[in-house]
């Protein structure tokens, strides 16, 4: 009796012992089921809104160029027998750079003096001949007046007075021809030699000593050098036509150049263009750029026409405004209901059946609190690299998502629940 007792002790304290670790369990896979469920919420970055001087800027690309520069071409055909520069060497005003072969033009010159000396001659002979008939012209009417000659004698004596006249004043305008000839062909002697227009350096040296060019009156002629003052230089870079706007002269700008790293040079925005450059027109590559002219100030001796260079133009400052990092705004859209929208049939669609349109995007940030964000629009101004503006719709120590990118941009609604990282540094305010 008593070994029948114990073994249904025993066997109960075993369905005890099974019925405690299956509620166990059955506990724990209730708890891993609730748990995840439960949303653990978004990770993000946040930085609280700040007050900020910012300075709005515009970006753009170009090249360096002399302020003041001349591009060398001959007027005249021919070889060159002098060549007394080199690129790189420093010149003066009115120093010999190129001396084209003469021989041509001498002898053109000298054709037109003697053809000029020949009308001349001709004209002293015409001028003679014009006195003689003149004042036998003169007696003629005497004798006339007195009754000794007849009417016919006399105009006979006009009629070779007025041709007398006339071969005079046509061996003048010959003579004026010949004289704007010899005139014509000395410059063109002239211009065989070619001097610098200015102070400066020769940046670029396109022929060689012998080398035969072609004048001006050939399209462009030959491009021979060109002179540029080195002492001045500006960077001309090309800015979009939705940026261009807001520049203007006189504006601060600040330039760096491919070839010296971490260097930035002052300049002066010193002229806009008011004609457009477009690339690529009438494709979906098309670009409308406007060249923008910007003065360099104390810039390094090194610094050489060509070089590629990056500008940033402040167009605009503002202290002590309300801002959030840049990548904290963001466009939203939302649909609306388009009461009255037309169906396929012709008639008017209400509720359900009517079509929704899409809203005009508003620019909005999302706000953190405790562990939710709300949705707030706002109403943006200027901004630089790191900061926006915030005009309305924020107050100074609102804590904004400032990342990342995807969860700002598409992930993130109006209260959704996040899991805020370690803060970014605040920024200071203005002092």
């Amino acid at each position: 009796m008593a070994n029948g007792k114990n073994g249904k002790k025993a066997k109960t304290r075993k369905k005890i012992i099974w019925a405690v670790v299956g509620g166990v369990i059955v506990l724990l896979i209730l708890k891993s089921v609730v748990c995840g469920k439960k949303d653990p919420g978004i990770v993000v970055q946040t930085e609280k809104a700040a007050r900020r001087d910012i300075t709005q800027l515009v970006s753009a690309t170009g090249i360096i160029n002399p302020v003041y520069q001349v591009a060398i071409t001959p007027e005249v055909t021919g070889e060159i027998v002098e060549l007394p520069v080199k690129e790189g060497q420093r010149v003066k005003k009115n120093q010999l750079l190129i001396r084209i072969k003469p021989d041509s033009y001498v002898a053109q010159r000298d054709r037109a003096q003697a053809n000029l000396e020949s009308a001349q001659a001709t004209l002293g002979i015409r001028k003679i001949e014009k006195d003689y008939i003149e004042s036998n012209y003169k007696r003629t009417e005497e004798l006339y007046r007195s009754g000794v000659t007849n009417r016919q004698e006399l105009e006979k004596a006009q009629s070779d007075l007025a041709a007398s006249i006339a071969q005079f004043e046509g061996q003048k305008a010959l003579v004026q021809q010949a004289q704007a000839a010899l005139k014509e062909s000395s410059e063109s002697l002239n211009k065989t030699a070619i001097y610098s227009p200015m102070d400066g350096t020769v940046s670029k040296l396109n022929v060689e000593l012998g080398e035969r060019v072609l004048g001006s009156g050939f399209s462009q002629g030959t491009d021979l050098m060109t002179v540029a003052d080195l002492g001045k230089m500006e960077a001309i870079v090309d800015v979009d036509e939705n940026d261009v706007v807001l520049v203007s002269i006189g504006d601060v700008a600040r330039i760096e150049l491919d070839a010296f790293r971490n260097v930035t040079y002052n300049g002066v925005v010193t002229q806009i263009a008011n004609s457009a450059k477009t690339t690529a027109a009438g494709t979906q590559e098309e670009v409308v750029n406007f060249a923008i002219q910007i003065a360099l100030e104390d810039f390094n001796a090194k610094v050489r026409p060509g070089m590629s260079c990056n500008a940033d133009i402040e167009v605009e400052t503002k202290n002590n405004v309300l801002t959030v990092p840049i990548q904290s705004v963001t466009a939203r859209s939302e649909e609306e209901p388009g009461a009255q929208e037309p169906q396929s049939n012709g008639n008017v669609g209400f509720g359900k059946t009517a079509k929704k349109k899409a809203a005009k995007p508003k620019e909005v940030v999302f706000v953190v609190d405790q562990g939710v964000v709300a949705m707030r629009n706002v109403t943006i101004g200027i901004s630089d690299n790191e900061h926006i503006e915030v005009t309305s719709g924020l107050k100074e120590g609102d804590e904004v998502v400032s990342g990342p990118y995807r969860a700002i941009s598409s992930e993130l609604k109006d209260k959704s629940k996040v899991r805020p990282e370690t803060k970014a540094k605040e920024g200071k305010k203005a002092g």
